[in-house]
């Protein structure tokens, strides 16, 4: 399967311009051969945008239609950020929309700090696995993908590729979790991680930028710089990581240690 991960510059900050810049961006990856593409963190937005994410957040049915339009025209899968409403409130929530198919959603569980608490509801289900050209994909959101748990959990279940919307703060924190973290968390539990993630400033926030595409032995597959708009790409062929697993077979012995403890 061929990836891509959508970094967006949060400075385009009018909505029409963002839904502009995000369809370029997907018809741009499309071109390029990607099979699926993932785009930040309430990428149609922005993620600065406060209130008035909530004020415009859609039921499913609405708010996602013009992103599986989107899909179904340039024959990809497409993973994005985006606020949905619902029942209980407003879930800060990652999509996959495939052509095809029904949109599968998760909301983010860990949302982070005082901006976030105020706007979202949390999600309290794990990550569905859809399985998108063969490789078996979960979701996650951002501050998420920080919790060892919530990745080996999706190992656990099987899952090939964590698939990671994200809007990351600037700070030398942030390029420790670009640069370290993710990398680690693909290691650790033998997968693939696509972490996109907005660069620049939309007044509230600036972010991080480097966008990356981890490999199962931790070595990133692809990443983007600090402060432009990028699309990076990359192939994800686990039979190619057979020799890591080997080596830092992690999911085998937790596997085996929980089948030994019952």
């Amino acid at each position: 399967m061929k990836v891509a991960a959508i970094q967006m510059d949060a400075g385009t900050t009018a909505v029409a311009e963002r839904h502009a810049a995000i369809h370029r961006s997907l018809k741009d990856a499309a071109a390029a051969g990607a099979d699926l593409v993932v785009l930040p963190e309430l990428a149609p937005t922005g993620y600065g945008a406060g209130q008035a994410i909530v004020d415009t957040a859609e039921a499913t049915d609405t708010g996602l239609a013009e992103w599986h339009t989107a899909a179904d025209r340039l024959g990809i899968a497409i993973v994005m950020g985006l606020a949905v409403r619902t029942p209980q409130g407003v879930d800060n929530a990652a999509a996959l929309l495939a052509p095809g198919s029904a949109p599968v959603l998760y909301a983010k569980r860990m949302l982070y700090g005082d901006y976030e608490k105020g706007l979202f509801t949390p999600g309290d289900a794990p990550s569905p696995i859809v399985e998108i050209a063969g490789l078996r994909c979960g979701l996650l959101v951002c501050f998420d993908v920080e919790f060892p748990e919530l990745c080996r959990d999706l190992a656990l279940r099987g899952a090939d590729v964590i698939l990671v919307p994200t809007a990351l703060p600037q700070s030398d924190g942030a390029r420790f979790i670009a640069q370290n973290v993710v990398p680690v968390r693909a290691f650790e539990n033998q997968l693939f991680v696509v972490y996109a993630d907005h660069c620049g400033s939309d007044g509230a926030f600036a972010y991080q930028g480097q966008s990356v595409i981890a490999a199962p032995d931790g070595l990133v597959l692809a990443s983007a710089g600090e402060h432009d708009a990028a699309i990076i790409l990359a192939d994800l062929d686990p039979a190619a990581y057979r020799a890591s697993r080997d080596q830092n077979p992690y999911l085998a012995e937790t596997r085996s240690r929980r089948l030994t403890a019952t």
